[in-house]
């Protein structure tokens, strides 16, 4: 991988609630951002069932960070960030 991509993993609650919710939607953004071509992201999509968090929901945990009440237009704006150099996260405080 170039030096200039990095990894992420992003970990969607199917959690019936949060699927309700908005990450029905939000899995269709992220498969379309995981397979477009020239992206410096590569992008690795998992999901989880119920995490308790239901009541903050839809949630997604991108590069280990837990984002709650995670809209399409929220998620658009996440996704965006991860495509610049401050959206990376190099492991030091």
């Amino acid at each position: 991988m170039p030096s200039d991509h990095h990894s992420v993993e992003i970990v969607a609650c199917y959690g019936t609630s949060c699927f309700a919710r908005g990450n029905a939607e939000n899995l269709d953004l992220l498969n379309a951002y995981a397979q477009q071509p020239g992206s410096n992201v590569a992008v690795r999509l998992t999901g989880r069932l119920c995490q308790g968090e239901c009541m903050d929901g839809p949630n997604l945990m991108i590069g280990g960070k837990l984002h709650h009440g995670v809209t399409a237009a929220r998620l658009r704006e996440l996704l965006q960030q991860l495509d610049t150099p401050l959206g990376v996260d190099h492991g030091t405080a």
